[in-house]
């Protein structure tokens, strides 16, 4: 059992993760460690009681909505599912984290080299997991027979170029939830076979 400073501890530091994750999400990752701690009503050194440094906290972030979002996709692989499943799966996981994620990609250039392979992880199981159903909805002929990189590619940057431009196509409500129907819809038709 757990000791009552223990479990105080879990929390601050359960605490300062989610604060994180929203200070990240609001105001992008330029965001100081001194407005997490304030927010999160903990002494600035408390931060790095909890995490080493800046990136490791980064990682923590970058990791965890990674693992949320490995964790779907793989399950769906797994059970054959349609690629149609996958993308709105994709997108359902994405609108959960939409602003996260715009900072994320929007913001890589500043973000440490080795915080971003996080990112790099999260893109690459995604695009592992795409790759398979791909495959067999090509096997199917249900799916053209094009070059499995650029139908993942396609996909990735109709994404993004829809998120960096929310300012323009749904500047005061959530883009992903607005767009994802006309979204998957549009890129199945570009690639049924």
């Amino acid at each position: 059992m757990k000791s009552k400073r223990q479990l105080q501890k879990e929390n601050t530091k359960i605490k300062i993760f989610k604060t994180a994750y929203n200070i990240y999400s609001e105001y992008g990752f330029t965001a100081t460690t001194a407005m997490i701690a304030k927010e999160a009503g903990v002494s600035h050194g408390t931060i790095f009681v909890h995490f080493s440094s800046v990136n490791e906290l980064l990682t923590c972030l970058i990791e965890s909505f990674g693992d949320n979002l490995a964790l779907e996709i793989h399950d769906l692989a797994e059970k054959n599912d349609s690629i149609k499943k996958l993308l709105e799966t994709h997108l359902n996981i994405l609108s959960k984290h939409e602003n996260f994620y715009i900072h994320l990609i929007s913001e890589k250039s500043l973000i440490p080299e080795d915080v971003q392979m996080a990112l790099v992880n999260i893109q690459s199981n995604f695009a592992f997991h795409f790759n398979r159903i791909i495959e067999r909805e090509i096997q199917r002929h249900a799916v053209k027979s094009i070059p499995i990189h650029m139908i993942f590619n396609t996909w990735i940057g109709l994404i993004h170029y829809y998120l960096l431009n929310k300012d323009l196509f749904s500047p005061d409500e959530p883009l992903l939830k607005r767009y994802s129907s006309e979204l998957i819809k549009t890129f199945l038709e570009l690639i049924k076979d």
